[in-house]
């Protein structure tokens, strides 16, 4: 009687990834993205040229990204998202929420009304309308979620007893907007083609500050 086969050792399976999951050949798409987008501009910019340049088939390309606006999405979020990081961290690295709000709000314009900025804004204003999802995706990803990161932490100063703050969620748009008073739109619609200096953007910002604390800050009792 022969014997049986000796029960060969059981190889762990690799687990493949999802088509269009692999982070690597996804961030090597949106580097070789970018460097497409600021040499020739989103318009003149062809899925060719970027699959070229990210060494990519275009097969692969499409896998990731169904077309140019959501690429262009997926880049404006993570180059927006590593430059946010920076403005959210202001708030916490000053205990005086003057400053804290001074820090945060220069730093955030900044990065609002620089040329790359302000190009992903018009570029997706000029698509919203026949592609409203990926407007609503830049829009929830982005100021939406800004405005829910600060009153979050305007709800810590109120708990704090710094503010008087019945509704958060409004005063933290508020005071977006009062940081963005006379510099984000004309330069949206480039009626003003430079960002402006980092002297107007802290004028600004100090009188947005100085405004906000008059409605908001919690004044001490008897006054």
């Amino acid at each position: 009687m022969s014997e049986a086969p000796a029960t060969m050792p059981t190889m762990p399976r690799r687990r493949r990834r999802a088509a269009g999951a692999d982070p690597d050949k996804r961030r090597q798409i949106l580097d070789g993205a970018h460097e497409i987008f600021i040499a020739r501009g989103f318009d003149a910019a062809s899925m060719s040229d970027i699959a070229a340049a990210a060494n990519v088939s275009k097969g692969t390309l499409y896998v990731y990204f169904e077309d140019k606006e959501h690429l262009f999405v997926a880049l404006i979020e993570r180059e927006r998202e590593a430059q946010k990081r920076g403005a959210f961290e202001a708030l916490d690295e000053d205990p005086d929420l003057a400053h804290a709000l001074t820090n945060f709000g220069e730093r955030l314009i900044r990065l609002l009304v620089s040329e790359f900025a302000m190009s992903a804004h018009r570029i997706v204003i000029g698509v919203a309308e026949r592609m409203p999802d990926l407007g609503r995706e830049f829009y929830e990803n982005g100021p939406m979620q800004g405005a829910q990161r600060i009153a979050g932490y305007l709800d810590r100063k109120v708990a704090a007893g710094q503010l008087a703050i019945d509704d958060t969620a409004l005063a933290a748009m508020q005071f977006l907007d009062l940081c963005q008073s006379g510099l984000l739109r004309p330069r949206l619609f480039n009626a003003v083609r430079k960002p402006p200096s980092d002297a107007e953007i802290s004028r600004v910002v100090a009188a947005a500050v100085e405004m906000f604390l008059a409605r908001y800050a919690k004044r001490p009792a008897g006054r």
